[in-house]
């Protein structure tokens, strides 16, 4: 019976092992893509139906409309009215099921609360300064990521950002005419709102209209704004037509690199490249995230009812905040009001990238415009 027992004890620490090495090791993210990546290859016939730009429900915000990107932090003065300038939102990926490659676009689902989780927690800190704009688009599967061949994985990519593209002229023919703007992403979206700097802005009259690109969390890397023609990273806090971007992650933290080149690193409690290590004392604040974003990779894809309330009070000076080696790091998060923050393993804080800096980047968003626009008062003098 002992040797029963040792066996069966053996088996059992095999089984804890293995369990761990799945979810700290990026197994998990094989087993997710075994079970829930799409049965077929690249089929239009699948695709939904390209959105309306010209009609109110193909955007996920506008300034006409109630939504999320309308929330404040409590006790944080009041959204801008009359604003003379525009944000363009691309939302990240809120698509997390494996039915195809991209979005339904199913105005009833959890990929549709999540996109309310991004206007709420993401693209609010910009109504201090300015008018709100995103597009919902047939973004890429989470299982472009996991699971997608090279070939799919760009098949799915370009798909979506030729929706992206579509919005961003009407926005501009529509909506923007000839004002100035804030580009702004996260994630899929920066990787979407890059493709527009690189093929519609860098270079051409427009780019003296971007007040400045927010393009944070995704893979920019510094030999990608190199090879612009015209627009460079930001470098201070008033810097404009140009670009910000930082990947947060954990003291402590093992990023695995998309790229064996080195990512840009803005920190956002100095607004310098590459900066370093800055105190605690300089955040201005982070804010926690209402409602919950839906991790569900399999199963249908119903809305769950999903409410969006009220954000509470910033947190100031919750932690200090260093570029290392193109990453950004931040005080170790276990112990925090915002719940699950390592859900990619790793100390990978990605789902913080824009709540930990919520106030921060408020207040330089609102610092840039002021700029710009006394800048164009002068040159109007």
């Amino acid at each position: 019976m002992k040797w029963c027992f040792r066996l069966a004890l053996v088996v059992l620490v095999l089984i804890v092992a293995a369990a761990a090495a799945i979810f700290f090791t990026g197994g998990l993210r094989a087993v997710i893509a075994w079970i829930g990546k799409p049965r077929h290859g690249w089929d239009l016939a699948l695709k939904a139906p390209a959105p309306d730009f010209a009609k109110e429900d193909a955007w996920a915000a506008l300034p006409t409309k109630p939504n999320g990107t309308d929330l404040l932090p409590d006790g944080v003065g009041a959204p801008a009215t009359n604003s003379q300038v525009d944000v363009f939102f691309v939302h990240p990926t809120g698509y997390l099921r494996g039915a195809d490659w991209n979005s339904p676009l199913d105005p009833d689902s959890q990929t549709e609360e999540n996109t309310k989780w991004m206007m709420a927690n993401q693209a609010s800190v910009f109504n201090g300064c300015c008018a709100i704009y995103a597009p919902r688009y047939r973004e890429a599967s989470i299982f472009r990521y996991f699971a997608a061949t090279p070939e799919i994985f760009e098949l799915a990519g370009e798909f979506a950002y030729a929706d992206v593209d579509r919005a961003f002229t009407h926005f501009l023919q529509h909506y923007s005419k000839g004002r100035p703007f804030i580009l702004a992403s996260h994630s899929q979206g920066t990787e979407h709102a890059m493709h527009l700097i690189e093929r519609r802005i860098d270079g051409a009259p427009i780019a003296q209209r971007m007040v400045a690109a927010y393009l944070i969390g995704g893979a920019i890397t510094d030999k990608d704004v190199a090879a612009l023609r015209t627009i460079r990273a930001c470098a201070s806090a008033t810097d404009l037509h140009c670009i910000i971007h930082w990947a947060t992650y954990g003291e402590g933290g093992k990023p695995v690199r998309e790229s064996v080149d080195k990512l840009l690193c803005t920190n956002p409690l100095t607004w310098q490249r590459d900066g370093a290590l800055a105190p605690a004392s300089l955040h201005k604040g982070a804010v926690p995230r209402t409602g919950e974003y839906a991790l569900q990779f399999w199963g249908k894809d119903i809305a769950a009812g999903v409410k969006f309330g009220p954000l509470k009070a910033p947190m100031k000076q919750w932690t200090p905040a260093e570029c290392r080696g193109g990453f950004l790091y931040i005080a170790d998060q276990k112990d925090n009001p915002f719940g699950r923050v390592d859900i990619m393993g790793g100390k990978n804080y990605h789902g913080l990238d824009y709540p930990m800096f919520a106030i921060d980047i408020r207040e330089n968003a609102k610092m840039r415009v002021a700029i710009y626009l006394s800048g164009q008062a002068l040159s109007r003098k």
